[in-house]
């Protein structure tokens, strides 16, 4: 088994290094690949020094089985047919290819099988904030279909990648010096502040993040559900925080949805209001798992539940997500 990943150097990339290693996933080779600037990089996996390669229109790719590729959707574009043309199989992190109708788009807790179906042998991540909203919506599904679904999100500053980490540390350290806070990744400053915008505004008004979320949703649950969402960054460093309210066909009791969310693997339900236990950034940063809490029925609607959910969008969100898909198509033949 010989792996690839494309855009070592960045934060998904050097996450992808740590859960590949984590859950010692089944290579035997790892070959890293980059940007002119970043070859020539080391990286130490497993207690080997790896170096990466510059990623170029050439043969490199002709032994590899799996690609993870998380550089950029301009690169994932430009580079696919090279890195698939001898048969290794794409796991793209980049929005590149999540609409295209000949890609599957992803999550395993939910839709794996759509994995088999890959005309261009590319498999897509979904957006960060997409994946641990229907990993958690997927039980709810499955005991009454799902009619619409309204969630504001609270997202980290990792989802802008390291640079965005970076600002945001360096604005803490500015605001407590009182010093003019830098701003560069982000449209205003991050830290003491929130802001109502992530991607660029459409013509409904909605941002890009916003309707990926509608998308998305669509195309992994294979539901014709519709999603209102309010995307929001904040001053977290990694963890994606959301709060969801979903309307079902039918009335479902707290009781039974908590109980299909303590089923499903992927999932962990931390909902103890008496306790003051419910899921933060500041717990769930690192975990593999999305985390749900504060479940209860809406009271403005009789067929609806709301709950709060909290991923890590570096790992879940991205890097995670994509070793899973990995290992479900080595585990279900899919990949020799």
């Amino acid at each position: 088994m010989k792996v690839a990943v494309v855009g070592a150097s960045g934060a998904v990339g050097q996450e992808f290094l740590k859960v590949l290693s984590e859950r010692n996933f089944p290579l035997d080779e790892l070959v890293l690949f980059g940007s002119e600037r970043s070859a020539g990089t080391e990286y130490k996996f497993k207690g080997k020094k790896l170096t990466v390669k510059e990623l170029k229109h050439n043969d490199d790719f002709k032994d590899i089985d799996i690609a993870l590729t998380s550089a950029g959707a301009s690169i994932s574009k430009e580079f696919a047919e090279t890195i698939t043309k001898y048969g290794a199989i794409m796991i793209d992190n980049s929005s590149a290819f999540r609409y295209d109708d000949d890609v599957p788009l992803v999550v395993p807790e939910v839709n794996p099988e759509d994995a088999r179906n890959r005309p261009r042998n590319i498999i897509a991540n979904p957006n960060c904030s997409t994946i641990q909203m229907v990993v958690a919506l997927k039980p709810i599904n499955d005991l009454s279909k799902i009619k619409r679904v309204h969630v504001a999100t609270y997202q980290a500053a990792s989802g802008a990648g390291a640079q965005g980490i970076a600002e945001l540390e360096s604005q803490v350290k500015e605001v407590a010096n009182g010093q003019e806070p830098t701003v560069k990744k982000f449209p205003y400053q991050l830290a003491m502040n929130i802001i109502p915008q992530i991607d660029v505004f459409l013509d409904n008004d909605y941002t890009k993040e916003e309707m990926k979320m509608n998308w998305e949703t669509k195309k992994i649950m294979h539901t014709d559900a519709e999603v209102s969402a309010t995307c929001i960054r904040i001053p977290v460093a990694r963890a994606h925080s959301e709060a969801i309210w979903v309307e079902t066909e039918k009335p479902l009791e707290v009781a039974e949805v908590r109980q299909a969310m303590e089923n499903l693997k992927g999932l962990t339900v931390l909902d103890n209001p008496a306790e003051k236990q419910y899921p933060m950034p500041l717990f769930v940063s690192g975990k593999d798992d999305v985390y749900v809490g504060r479940i209860r029925k809406d009271i403005a609607n009789p067929n609806g539940l709301t709950f709060w959910c909290v991923g890590d969008q570096i790992k879940k969100g991205a890097a995670l997500n994509a070793v899973q898909i990995a290992e479900w198509l080595i585990a279900n033949g899919e990949v020799k």
